[in-house]
């Protein structure tokens, strides 16, 4: 765990008003790049996630859900449902850069910690909201949650198998995109305060994110008009591209071009496959996908997924092992690029979590803080920050605002 205090966000102070994963998201990034991070939990409860368990850290009993998106955050107990709580929100906004939330549409309004309610006694306050459904439309006032994005977004259509149901993704990732998109306004906010001095609303729907990010298969349907279909593992626009069964399991085979398709022929004894029409172009091997699959299946057979990787790397043609995610961890390369990184928590215990992604050669991602236990920072950020005085801190305690 590095030592460094700085980086690309450093002096920065976020207000985190968020809680389970696309906000989390969010700020861990913010954090991990340098800036304050002050999380704002519910007293007694805290964020949703500390109960989202099994499985547990085994000595902390902290659920692993909450312990992968929130390092270099510090917890603060606050009940912002009622005056004192909300009093102490203006303190702390008074000297924070930026307040992110993912409540629902209207619902911090009624606290008075809305951006209409707050753009003038914090002009340059950037204020990102993060919800289901974004800030207008029909569907503004819904609840939104992952699966459900991913069912309305169209992404549950396009996966599995062909004739199949329609499946989510194993991991959240309508949370996960809202979450970096979040990050990205941010930052892209900031560069306009530095020039302007204005901050602004950054307004996040988990729907559009969603939509935005269906990529080819969005651009597939804008441009015919026809519902992309199911095909499993195999790719809509490129073929042969998707997992063959081996003599002793997976793999992955992504041949993107033509002359990558003539290479794995010449050198596979597949040279006839040149001559046929059906396989001489991309275009019409995808036309002809089941024909192309059922071809190569047999070939593909021969050999394990260890002889096609070493086979098929020598001769630069992408493939690669279905991995489970102990196979993951264990993957040199993996552990190479320091993937996995140890943090030691406030309980005694050594907590592992995936590291941040973004390598950046001056002002590397920082981890200076395992994820907090629930309060573990009212001393620090009330009576250090905010100024207040022990007897204020063990009172607000009493009344149950902490």
């Amino acid at each position: 765990m590095s030592a460094q205090t700085s980086g690309p966000l450093s002096g920065l102070r976020v207000l985190d008003l968020t809680r389970v994963l696309a906000g989390p998201t969010c700020t861990q990034m913010l954090g991990d790049l340098g800036a304050e991070v002050i999380k704002i939990e519910k007293p007694e409860s805290g964020d949703d996630t500390r109960g989202f368990a099994p499985p547990v850290w085994p000595k902390s009993g902290e659920s692993a859900y909450f312990v992968g998106v929130n390092r270099n955050k510090k917890s603060v107990t606050l009940d912002i449902a009622k005056p004192e709580g909300q009093a102490i929100i203006h303190r702390l906004l008074e000297s924070c850069d930026m307040l992110v939330e993912n409540f629902k549409v209207g619902a911090l309004a009624k606290y008075g910690l809305g951006y209409e309610q707050l753009k003038a006694r914090y002009p340059r306050l950037i204020y990102c909201s993060i919800t289901g459904f974004g800030q207008t439309g029909p569907y503004a006032p819904r609840p939104g949650y992952d699966a459900l994005i991913q069912a309305m977004g169209g992404i549950m259509s396009l996966t599995g198998e062909p004739g199949g149901s329609p499946q989510k993704s194993g991991v959240p990732v309508a949370d996960l995109f809202a979450g970096l998109y979040g990050c990205i306004g941010i930052l892209a906010a900031l560069n306009h305060r530095h020039a302007t001095g204005q901050g602004q609303q950054i307004d996040i729907g988990m729907l559009d994110t969603h939509v935005a990010w269906l990529a080819n298969q969005g651009s597939n349907y804008l441009s015919t008009g026809e519902n992309p279909v199911r095909l499993g593992n195999q790719h809509p626009n490129i073929a042969p591209y998707q997992e063959f069964p081996s003599k002793d399991g997976y793999l992955i085979l992504a041949v993107g071009n033509d002359p990558t398709f003539e290479r794995f022929c010449r050198n596979f004894g597949q040279e006839h496959l040149l001559a046929d029409e059906r396989f001489a172009t991309n275009p019409k091997r995808v036309e002809n996908r089941q024909l192309v699959t059922d071809t190569l299946t047999p070939l593909m057979k021969s050999k394990t997924t260890a002889e096609w990787v070493e086979a098929l790397e020598a001769l630069k043609i992408a493939c690669g092992p279905i991995n489970t995610l102990k196979d993951v961890f264990a993957d040199p390369h993996v552990q190479a690029r320091g993937c996995v990184i140890e943090m030691e928590h406030a309980s005694g215990e050594t907590v592992k979590v995936t590291a941040n992604p973004v390598r950046l050669s001056a002002t590397p991602p920082t981890y200076r803080s395992a994820p907090p236990v629930l309060g573990q920072h009212n001393d620090e950020v009330l009576g250090g920050l905010l100024g207040m005085s022990p007897s204020e801190v063990t009172e607000l305690k009493g009344k149950g605002i902490l």
